[in-house]
């Protein structure tokens, strides 16, 4: 008697909370889209109750990330093909390319939105093993609706935490989220809603949750594009910041030539498959870049 009594206060319990949630949805226009948002930040799954990860690890070197002969194809039309890389934890590496090259193809082609040709492997060398890579995602854009009420603290906690953010506002979820956000100059932002962030301040936001916890690989979709000044100067500081003091590769996707200069370790220029790839100036100087974007490097910018 003992068990079945317990069992019908645990569905009472449960059906309390589903007339909340169902009360709740009837704000629904006003709220976020959490599939679209989980769709545009493909950040690494973060276990139950798993700690965020806040403290420094400077890349080892011992990481690697090969892609191998990736190709996408749409019917019997070719939008990339042989795409071979390797990269290491600690580097950033940039793609480039015209419009239409294939750069956003290949990015969903790593996150797994899409079929495609070839592997992907995670390789920790210090033991020659392989593992899951773990991956965080930067979009370029984020469709946030006007007037939406949910606030930077809703979108975050709702992807670490498995109580519904209506309910109740957690001090210990509270307090996580505010660190998280503090590594990227973001903390102040916290309870701002959504749809009134800057587009810098938006992809600050976006940059944490992609870095909860820290992923293998981070890809980073033309994250500045629409960008002010002062807002890409920040987000190139903190992409700095995590090259040099966190256990990571990065791929961003950038049409900024001076950020390419002046950050980059690696960049891949692609027209369909790498057409040239090595140091910033190897490529920029090439008659590869060159053939791509003209004599003038205004054309692509």
């Amino acid at each position: 008697m003992s068990e079945k009594k317990d069992s019908t206060n645990r569905k009472s319990i449960l059906d309390q909370d589903d007339m909340l949630a169902n009360n709740r949805m009837s704000e629904k226009k006003h709220m976020i889209d959490k599939k679209e948002v989980y769709k545009r930040i493909k950040a690494a799954p973060c276990a139950t109750g798993a700690k965020m990860q806040t403290q420094h690890g400077a890349a080892c070197g011992l990481h690697c990330i090969r892609m191998k002969d990736i190709g996408v194809k749409v019917g019997k039309t070719t939008i990339i093909e042989h795409i071979n890389l390797h990269i290491h934890c600690g580097k950033l590496t940039v793609i480039i390319g015209r419009n239409g090259a294939g750069k956003s193809t290949l990015i969903k082609a790593m996150l797994g939105e899409i079929k495609h040709e070839g592997t992907i492997e995670f390789k920790d060398m210090r033991n020659n093993s392989l593992s899951d890579l773990k991956i965080g995602y930067v979009p370029q854009h984020l469709n946030v609706e006007k007037n939406t009420p949910t606030s930077v603290y809703d979108m975050f906690a709702s992807y670490i935490s498995n109580v519904p953010v209506f309910l109740w506002k957690s001090k210990k979820v509270y307090k996580k989220v505010k660190e998280q956000l503090a590594m990227f100059k973001a903390e102040d932002l916290i309870d701002k809603k959504v749809c009134d962030l800057s587009g810098g301040e938006l992809q600050r936001v976006l940059l944490s949750i992609a870095c909860t916890p820290v992923p293998n690989l981070l890809l980073l979709d033309e994250p500045v594009s629409g960008i002010d000044r002062n807002g890409m100067e920040l987000f190139y500081h903190n992409i700095e910041n995590l090259k040099n003091n966190y256990d990571l590769a990065m791929i961003l996707v950038s049409h900024d030539l001076e950020f390419v200069e002046r950050y980059a370790d690696y960049v891949i220029l692609i027209d369909k498959t790498i057409i040239k790839e090595g140091a910033p100036k190897e490529v920029l100087s090439s008659k590869e870049f060159e053939e791509v974007f003209g004599s003038s490097r205004k054309a692509w910018v």
